[in-house]
């Protein structure tokens, strides 16, 4: 099973990094992808980067609040959301708080680096392998076997790549309220479409999401485009 593990920017990319390693030991019927390494020399990196994209089951989405609004993490997250479900889509909060987060990427499940999010992280990923899952009690323990390896290793890639400049500071209360605002008045519209529509509610939401992960990857690629933008910082 393939997952894409979508970053943009040094701290982003030195936890991704870590993560393509240690799922792997944690869960070895996991096949992470990610950009920096799994690339050949002489590829046309964004066609590689969309075939890749086509045939992934789960994707993660490395966070940080130097990369938190760039068109490069847009365009990625709004490709893979997509082609999957929400529930699909993890965002892995490096540096973040879940109240850090606005729209499009709200939508997501977010993940804090923590042993019990990364547990939770783990069970999606081992609940969607089918028959190649591992039992709840053995995966526990392969985890807890596993997770020092990981606290050391995300430590060590957090002193090695501090913070940016660039970092978006804090959402103010007011910017919150107004998302959530936002957000109550578009569910409103979307229970009114599906009364009028006589639509399945599952049917009428995916489709939505659908429909701004397309906008979203649209307009953020349209951008990195003008501006030729490129995920080094």
């Amino acid at each position: 099973m393939k997952v894409f593990i979508s970053w943009s920017g040094e701290r982003s990319r030195a936890v991704a990094e870590l993560l393509d390693d240690w799922i792997q030991c944690v869960l070895q019927a996991i096949r992470p992808w990610m950009s920096s390494k799994d690339i050949d020399r002489g590829s046309l990196w964004f066609s590689e980067i969309t075939d890749q994209l086509k045939d992934t089951t789960i994707g993660v989405v490395c966070l940080t609040k130097d990369n938190l609004n760039k068109p490069w993490i847009l365009f990625e997250s709004g490709a893979l959301a997509k082609g999957l479900s929400s529930s699909r889509v993890c965002t892995f909060l490096i540096d973040l708080e879940t109240t850090d987060v606005s729209n499009p990427l709200a939508q997501f499940n977010h993940t804090l680096p923590n042993k019990e999010g990364l547990y939770d992280l783990v069970r999606t990923l081992n609940s969607s392998l089918g028959d190649q899952s591992l039992r709840e009690k053995v995966l526990e323990q392969v985890f807890d076997t596993y997770w020092p390896q990981f606290e050391i290793g995300f430590e060590q890639a957090l002193k090695d790549n501090p913070e940016g400049e660039s970092a978006s500071p804090p959402r103010s209360e007011e910017n919150i309220l107004t998302e959530v605002l936002r957000t109550v008045r578009t569910l409103d519209r979307r229970v009114r479409s599906i009364e009028r529509n006589d639509l399945s509610e599952e049917h009428s939401i995916n489709s939505v999401l659908q429909i701004n992960a397309y906008l979203v990857s649209c307009n953020a690629f349209t951008f990195s485009l003008k501006n030729s933008i490129s995920r080094y910082p």
